[in-house]
């Protein structure tokens, strides 16, 4: 298996990708895209099964691209993607980590999904898109989600033609929906939100999104405790944890390779509505954390304020930007978190580096991106001191990874 949907096989000494296989499968495949050095393909058919295959339990896949490796067993999961992250980080940066418990698996493998983004048909009709297609599958539930893709249907079909995704969140008092629309959101478009969410007990607010606009209709608020007893409220589009037992393991481990005193100085970067900031200001750290969304930081000081966490600042600013004006005033944190989007944060590492933190703690759903930022800080004398990863996603290929870097 690959770090994606594909599996590599071989045909007569050449590389065929293929989605939708299992280790030790012998398939039948077409190929379908013949390139320089390998091709990719698509199953006709499954001549052997490989000892880890099963039939997946959802009713849409293949068609469906949201969950791709469903048809591998759930332990197999576990131990491929400890494989991956252990030839990804040998092979980047020469560093051997053991496989065994490497990846904390999920507690549960389906229904665990918090929040879920679906496409919209002109129609109405709700769906996620084929493996590298625009094409629709159209769906009347999710297996992997919390919530109940039926609740939006009503405002999928209310809002169809003007609305390109829903995101569906399921919060404690309700669900909470997240309408893209293709334009800003009009007087018409709020009322129809209104009547759904009037006639649907199931949805506790809607937010409309649209041509740089932010409509609210209901309660969208959600409450997640990062760790016992740190209740972090913010609006449903501003906080997007998707797995919050698996939530609570991450910040538990980025805590513990923190190793937070009273006073500690830390520099939390994308911190968002402070995910690591305010359970770090907990432990009596020095916390400034910085995210270009000012709403989010808005969230992030309310919590802090409402927990009476007063060494916790929060900057709303551009993460690089921000480092780069510590860096001329001379701050010098003890620890910096980043938890940058998958593209990585190469642009950062630098400036990271003339910090000169003591420890750097680097959370990634991205091994690729987080090998390569991390060889950037080993040219600068950083050393890769433990990784743990983290099975955010059961049944795909994603693997979120959190890796502890000393100085």
């Amino acid at each position: 298996m690959t770090f994606g949907p594909y599996g590599v096989g071989h045909l007569d000494g050449a590389t065929v990708l293929t989605p939708n296989v299992a280790p030790g499968d012998l398939i039948e495949a077409a190929i379908t895209a013949p390139r320089r050095g390998h091709a990719t393909g698509r199953v006709v058919r499954v001549v052997r099964a490989g000892p880890d295959r099963r039939e997946p339990p959802c009713v849409y896949l293949p068609q469906c691209g949201g969950c791709d490796w469903q048809q591998i067993a759930y332990p197999a999961q576990i131990r491929l993607k400890a494989e991956l992250l252990v030839a990804e980080f040998r092979r980047s940066l020469g560093v051997e980590l053991a496989t065994h418990e490497l990846i904390a698996p999920a507690p549960a493998e389906l229904g665990y999904r918090a929040r879920i983004r679906l496409s919209v048909a002109p129609d109405g009709a709700l769906g996620y898109r084929q493996l590298e297609s625009h094409r629709m599958v159209a769906i009347e539930r999710c297996l992997v989600a919390a919530g109940e893709v039926e609740v939006a249907g009503e405002l999928a079909r209310a809002l169809r033609g003007s609305c390109a995704e829903i995101e569906l969140v399921a919060a404690r008092r309700g669900h909470v929906l997240i309408a893209q629309l293709r334009r800003a959101p009009t007087a018409l478009a709020i009322a129809l939100a209104a009547r759904v969410m009037a006639a649907e007990s199931r949805i506790a607010g809607i937010i409309l999104r649209g041509g740089g606009a932010r409509s609210v209709v209901g309660d969208v608020t959600l409450t997640v405790e990062p760790e016992p007893g740190c209740a972090i409220i913010a609006a449903a589009d501003r906080f997007s944890q998707i797995n919050h037992p698996q939530n609570v393991k991450l910040v538990a481990t980025v805590m513990e390779f923190a190793e937070l005193r009273p006073g500690t100085a830390l520099l939390d970067l994308f911190c968002g509505a402070g995910n690591f900031s305010l359970p770090a200001a907990r432990r009596g750290a020095t916390v400034t954390g910085v995210d270009a969304d000012a709403l989010a930081v808005a969230d992030a000081r309310a919590n802090a304020l409402r927990m009476d966490l007063r060494d916790a600042q929060f900057i709303a600013m551009g993460a690089d930007e921000t480092a780069r004006f510590l860096r001329r005033a001379k701050y010098r944190p003890a620890v910096v978190i980043l938890d940058p989007p998958r593209t990585g944060a190469a642009a950062l590492m630098a400036t990271i580096a003339t910090l000169g933190a003591p420890r750097v703690i680097y959370v990634s759903c991205d091994p690729p991106t987080l090998t390569r930022d991390v060889a950037k800080l080993a040219t600068r004398g950083y050393r890769v001191a433990r990784v743990r990863g983290f099975d955010f996603c059961p049944n795909t290929h994603h693997i979120e990874a959190v890796a502890e870097l000393l100085l």
